[in-house]
Protein backbone atom coordinates (compact mmCIF):
# COMPACT_ATOMS: atom_id res chain seq x y z
CA UNK A 1 0.00 0.00 0.00
CA UNK A 2 1.31 3.25 -1.59
CA UNK A 3 1.99 5.07 1.79
CA UNK A 4 2.91 9.12 1.64
CA UNK A 5 5.61 10.61 4.37
CA UNK A 6 5.73 14.16 5.23
CA UNK A 7 8.07 16.18 6.98
CA UNK A 8 8.38 20.11 7.80
CA UNK A 9 6.08 22.31 9.49
CA UNK A 10 5.96 23.50 13.38
CA UNK A 11 6.00 27.03 14.31
CA UNK A 12 6.47 30.26 12.87
CA UNK A 13 6.36 33.68 13.47
CA UNK A 14 3.79 35.98 11.04
CA UNK A 15 6.09 37.07 7.94
CA UNK A 16 8.77 34.07 7.91
CA UNK A 17 8.59 30.98 6.17
CA UNK A 18 8.18 26.61 6.03
CA UNK A 19 8.91 24.09 3.65
CA UNK A 20 7.13 21.08 3.45
CA UNK A 21 7.93 17.70 2.29
CA UNK A 22 6.00 15.06 0.84
CA UNK A 23 7.63 11.95 -0.78
CA UNK A 24 6.36 8.10 -1.43
CA UNK A 25 7.11 5.24 0.81
CA UNK A 26 7.42 2.88 -1.88
CA UNK A 27 7.86 3.82 -5.39
CA UNK A 28 8.33 6.60 -7.21
CA UNK A 29 5.79 9.93 -7.31
CA UNK A 30 7.07 10.69 -11.18
CA UNK A 31 4.40 11.59 -12.54
CA UNK A 32 1.91 11.31 -10.18
CA UNK A 33 -0.24 14.20 -9.70
CA UNK A 34 0.36 15.81 -6.36
CA UNK A 35 -1.72 18.39 -4.39
CA UNK A 36 -1.18 20.23 -0.54
CA UNK A 37 -4.55 20.04 1.89
CA UNK A 38 -5.00 22.90 4.41
CA UNK A 39 -7.10 22.26 7.19
CA UNK A 40 -7.84 25.13 9.50
CA UNK A 41 -9.40 25.06 12.91
CA UNK A 42 -12.70 25.06 12.17
CA UNK A 43 -12.94 24.67 8.72
CA UNK A 44 -13.04 22.24 6.05
CA UNK A 45 -10.19 20.97 4.25
CA UNK A 46 -8.91 22.74 1.26
CA UNK A 47 -6.97 22.23 -1.75
CA UNK A 48 -4.40 25.07 -1.84
CA UNK A 49 -2.20 23.74 -4.33
CA UNK A 50 -1.36 20.94 -7.30
CA UNK A 51 1.15 20.05 -9.56
CA UNK A 52 0.57 17.94 -12.67
CA UNK A 53 2.01 14.59 -13.08
CA UNK A 54 4.54 16.61 -16.21
CA UNK A 55 5.28 19.31 -13.42
CA UNK A 56 4.27 21.61 -15.88
CA UNK A 57 1.03 22.56 -14.20
CA UNK A 58 0.79 24.06 -10.92
CA UNK A 59 -2.11 25.47 -9.08
CA UNK A 60 -2.69 27.54 -6.12
CA UNK A 61 -6.29 28.96 -4.01
CA UNK A 62 -6.12 32.67 -4.14
CA UNK A 63 -4.85 33.34 -0.29
CA UNK A 64 -1.66 31.64 -1.16
CA UNK A 65 -0.96 32.86 -4.61
CA UNK A 66 2.22 34.61 -4.43
CA UNK A 67 3.08 33.18 -1.32
CA UNK A 68 3.88 29.55 -1.55
CA UNK A 69 5.81 27.64 -4.00
CA UNK A 70 5.45 23.76 -4.97
CA UNK A 71 7.81 21.77 -6.69
CA UNK A 72 9.30 18.23 -7.18
CA UNK A 73 12.30 16.70 -7.27
CA UNK A 74 12.44 13.55 -9.36
CA UNK A 75 15.44 12.60 -8.33
CA UNK A 76 14.60 12.60 -4.42
CA UNK A 77 11.56 11.30 -5.51
CA UNK A 78 9.80 14.40 -3.58
CA UNK A 79 7.16 17.04 -3.54
CA UNK A 80 7.65 20.43 -1.51
CA UNK A 81 5.74 23.29 -0.74
CA UNK A 82 7.63 25.93 -0.13
CA UNK A 83 5.43 28.69 1.99
CA UNK A 84 6.79 32.20 2.54
CA UNK A 85 5.25 35.62 3.57
CA UNK A 86 3.29 33.78 6.69
CA UNK A 87 0.25 34.45 7.78
CA UNK A 88 -1.94 33.51 10.88
CA UNK A 89 -4.54 32.61 8.93
CA UNK A 90 -2.20 30.07 7.48
CA UNK A 91 -2.03 27.95 10.13
CA UNK A 92 -3.79 24.61 10.00
CA UNK A 93 -3.13 21.00 9.43
CA UNK A 94 -1.29 20.17 6.12
CA UNK A 95 -1.48 16.87 4.35
CA UNK A 96 0.14 16.03 0.92
CA UNK A 97 -2.24 13.66 -1.25
CA UNK A 98 -1.36 11.94 -4.59
CA UNK A 99 -2.84 9.96 -7.53
CA UNK A 100 -1.78 8.22 -10.49
CA UNK A 101 -3.70 10.37 -13.33
CA UNK A 102 -6.44 8.10 -14.99
CA UNK A 103 -5.10 8.93 -18.35
CA UNK A 104 -2.22 10.62 -20.34
CA UNK A 105 -4.71 14.34 -20.61
CA UNK A 106 -4.18 13.92 -16.68
CA UNK A 107 -0.80 14.44 -16.63
CA UNK A 108 -1.14 18.00 -17.74
CA UNK A 109 -3.20 18.71 -15.19
CA UNK A 110 -4.18 18.50 -11.61
CA UNK A 111 -6.33 15.67 -10.71
CA UNK A 112 -10.01 16.01 -9.41
CA UNK A 113 -9.55 13.68 -6.71
CA UNK A 114 -6.72 12.05 -4.94
CA UNK A 115 -6.38 8.13 -3.51
CA UNK A 116 -3.42 8.64 -1.61
CA UNK A 117 -3.03 10.96 1.80
CA UNK A 118 -0.11 11.71 3.72
CA UNK A 119 -0.50 12.02 7.71
CA UNK A 120 -0.82 15.47 8.00
CA UNK A 121 1.96 18.67 9.55
CA UNK A 122 0.91 20.83 12.20
CA UNK A 123 1.44 24.63 10.94
CA UNK A 124 1.08 27.22 13.27
CA UNK A 125 1.72 31.07 12.35
CA UNK A 126 1.68 32.55 15.56
CA UNK A 127 3.66 35.67 17.53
Amino acid sequence: QRRLVQSGGGLVQPGGSLKLSCTSSEDTLTFWGVAWFRQAPGKERERISCISGTSEFTNYTDSVKGRFTISRDVAKNTVYLQMDSLKAEDTGVYYCAADLPPNAAGLTKCLNAYKYWGQGTQVTVSS
